[in-house]
């Protein structure tokens, strides 16, 4: 279904205004008004949180309850399982929800996409399980890359949100929900694997005299764009945020996804080796900073702390002093 007017357009709703929900959110809001729809609802659990996307025209519903009762189709990108399994329970308790679209753009175990799914078809609706690959950034720009799984009708009515306005691309799945939450988890073991390795070879630069500066010349030139973007969040101090800064991929989010990789992993007979010392190292920086808000990557505080340096850079110091 493509919303062509306001007669013909479903009513979209939005749930979780996290980094990510923000500008996906936003994005999605920009289009249904460009489309002449009906303006996104949407609800976040502190509701403050959504006066930029109301300044484009959304409209704010205190309730998850509310949300599902006045839509059509309800995406979610909220911060774990618990909080899944909650917001899914709401939806189904809302009222009748038959033909309605549920859509979760979250990063959660395998499990936890097959349950809700279960839940939201016994109760009339169809489930699409929709994470997506990218930063902050990308979410803000509309450069997300969507991994989808769920009923063809249901996929095909989410179509227009995805690519060219939330997304630049859809990596379909097929109709096993566990199967694109897979698909994502396997994607963080390679970017939380990339930093842990990255960590490691500044750290080692910096013990032995090679410097920062010359090794992240090197993993531009030699790896690309990427690679080096994951090597500045080190060098520019962005792994251990100034006060009151709020992190793009939360320590506690990249700990979630870890500890979901490695049980996967041994549910089936596998070993990932690096994810288990980046999971160490991520759950040593939070020992070592509790009250920080600290970055995925903020694993370099906890190597520099095994090789006896300091957790904060000169470059922390001198930007929080």
């Amino acid at each position: 279904m493509s919303p062509t007017s306001k007669m013909a357009a479903p009513q979209v709703g939005w749930i979780g205004l996290g980094s990510m929900g923000t500008g996906m959110s936003q994005n999605l809001q920009r289009y249904l008004r460009d489309s002449q729809a009906p303006a996104l609802l949407y609800t976040n659990r502190t509701l403050s949180r959504g006066l930029p996307l109301e300044a484009l025209g959304a409209i704010s519903t205190s309730t998850v309850s509310e949300l599902a009762r006045k839509s059509d189709i309800i995406f979610s990108c909220v911060s774990n399982d618990a909080v899944l399994q909650t917001t899914a329970d709401e939806i189904c308790a809302s009222g009748d929800i038959k033909g309605k679209v549920y859509v979760d753009c979250s990063t959660v175990h395998p499990d936890t996409s097959l349950a809700v799914s279960k839940k939201i078809a016994d109760a009339g609706a169809e489930f699409v399980a929709a994470p997506v690959f990218g930063a902050a950034a990308m979410a803000a720009a509309g450069k997300l890359i969507f991994v989808t799984a769920g009923p063809p009708t249901a996929t095909a009515r989410i179509a227009p949100y995805l690519t060219e306005v939330m997304g630049r691309s859809v990596i379909d799945m097929g109709t096993d929900v566990s199967r694109s939450s897979l698909l994502k988890i396997a994607g963080n073991v390679c970017v939380v694997s990339f930093m842990e390795v990255i960590c490691e070879a500044h750290v080692f630069a910096e013990k032995t005299g090679l410097g920062s500066a010359i090794l992240e010349q090197m993993l531009g030139d030699m790896f690309g764009p990427v690679v080096e973007s994951y090597s500045k969040r080190i060098t520019t101090g962005a792994y251990a945020l100034a006060p009151g800064q709020k992190a793009g991929f939360d320590i506690a989010l990249a700990i979630k996804d870890m500890r979901h990789a490695l049980s996967c992993a041994e549910e089936a007979g596998s070993r990932l080796e690096v994810s288990e010392a980046a999971l160490r190292h991520l759950e040593k920086a939070a020992e070592l900073q509790p009250e920080r808000s600290l970055d995925s990557s903020s694993m370099f505080g906890a190597i520099r702390d095994e090789a006896g340096l300091d957790f904060f850079t000169y470059v922390c110091k001198a930007r929080d002093s």
